[in-house]
């Protein structure tokens, strides 16, 4: 096997001072330097010259970055370093490059990742600390991780989302969060500031990063299912939070695995299911355009609209050409078609009915094809003249079906 051609270069502010002997020699050795501007001045202007012979071409990494891919791809045949910020394969360009290309073609050399440098400049164990990538992606991604007293480091787009961050959790319930403002982290110009995020002011430069120790009294998302029913808008068609909560039970997700939720409602069962692991995924079936568009607004508003795609339209068709199923669940539009079509399908089933129709369907079912059934009867206390008594739900009848 042949040496890589390709060798991907994790730098930070402290430029070519602070790689690794082994990362200096790919940068001596590279007939083509490629990666952005401020990485390219990083290396050009540096007191270790010799690391960059004279002749070696260097090439800006083109906006938007998918554009590179075609350049980088153009230059097979020579030695070609490729410059990203510290660790390139945590939230940076590394992980697309190397998908890029065969295994053959590239070998990395990693820097220290500003997560790395922030916990250590604060002291925080990182392993106890949520990273998330917000330079590309809103600030309702850190939604399902904000409660009092969890520590969070985030990267950021540019100064200007630094008072988007603080205005952020401010409206979240969150303003006495203490945010610690990082530009420039490791370098010669690092700079260091802490203020509450509900009074945050002042000027930022790129690049930057900031930790977030979370404290208000903004509403946290349970760990376990049974969200809340007002963490979801609704028009009142909603799986309500106690049949929400035995419902994922029954569903069990996975890490990994993907969702049909057909007859979305307010999307609150795929919701759930996306919450319960960073790498479950899920589609959400709705006919109704109002609601539909009600549970992309509940994705976003939840930090979870990159893992939800809703489809507007009616199963069993809207079912055609989605991505398979591990999971499939019905609570709306219950119909011997749409039974039909999710039986058809490999995956486990969970079904849930209220109707004396729907009750029917779902009997006929478990005798022809097993699995369980089960009927759910929950009752509140409520006023009843002068003293209380039970008010009962409609009774759900839920059959699942394990493959």
């Amino acid at each position: 096997m042949s040496d890589p051609w390709l060798t991907i270069i994790g730098i930070g502010e402290d430029g070519v001072a602070g790689l690794s002997a082994a990362s200096q020699a790919a940068l001596a050795a590279a007939e083509v330097i490629m990666g952005p501007q401020r990485h390219l001045d990083l290396v050009v202007n540096n007191p270790l010259s010799t690391s960059v012979p004279a002749g070696t071409d260097l090439i800006p990494w083109p906006v938007p970055f998918a554009d590179g891919i075609a350049i980088l791809a153009s230059l097979r045949g020579q030695r070609v370093a490729v410059l990203a910020s510290g660790d390139p394969f945590w939230f940076g360009a590394g992980s697309v490059i190397a998908r890029s290309f065969g295994p053959d073609e590239w070998t990395a050399r990693p820097g220290p990742s500003c997560f790395s440098l922030a916990a250590a400049r604060l002291g925080w164990p990182l392993e106890n600390t949520a990273c998330l990538g917000l330079h590309a992606a809103p600030m309702a991604r850190m939604r399902p991780h904000l409660a009092r007293g969890v520590r969070l480091i985030v990267t950021l787009r540019d100064g200007d989302a630094v008072p988007a961050l603080g205005n952020y959790l401010d409206t979240q319930g969150f303003g006495d969060s203490i945010l610690h403002v990082m530009e420039h982290l490791g370098g010669p110009q690092d700079r260091l500031t802490q203020q509450r995020a509900d009074t945050i002011t002042g000027t930022f430069e790129h690049p930057l990063c900031a930790a977030v120790e979370v404290a208000g009294d903004g509403p946290a998302l349970t760990s376990a299912s049974g969200q809340a029913d007002d963490t979801f808008q609704s028009d009142g068609q909603i799986t309500k939070r106690p049949v929400r909560a035995i419902t994922l039970s029954t569903l069990a997700p996975k890490p990994g695995e993907h969702l049909w939720d057909i007859g979305g409602g307010s999307g609150s069962i795929a919701l759930e299911w996306l919450l319960a692991h960073p790498s479950t995924t899920a589609n959400t079936v709705e006919p109704r355009a109002d609601r539909a568009a009600r549970i992309a607004q509940n994705a976003l508003d939840l930090g979870l609209d990159h893992r939800l795609t809703v489809i507007e339209g009616a199963a069993p068709d809207a079912l055609a050409g989605l991505k398979e199923a591990h999971a499939i669940f019905i609570g709306g539009g219950l119909s011997k078609p749409v039974l039909d079509a999710a039986v058809a399908n490999p995956a486990r089933i969970v079904v849930n009915a209220v109707t004396l129709e729907g009750e029917a369907l779902l009997s006929a079912a478990q005798a022809i094809h097993g699995g369980d059934l089960m009927r759910i009867a929950l009752g509140h206390a409520a006023p009843l003249g002068p003293k209380r008594g039970w008010a009962s739900a409609y009774p759900v009848v839920q059959w699942s079906l394990e493959r």
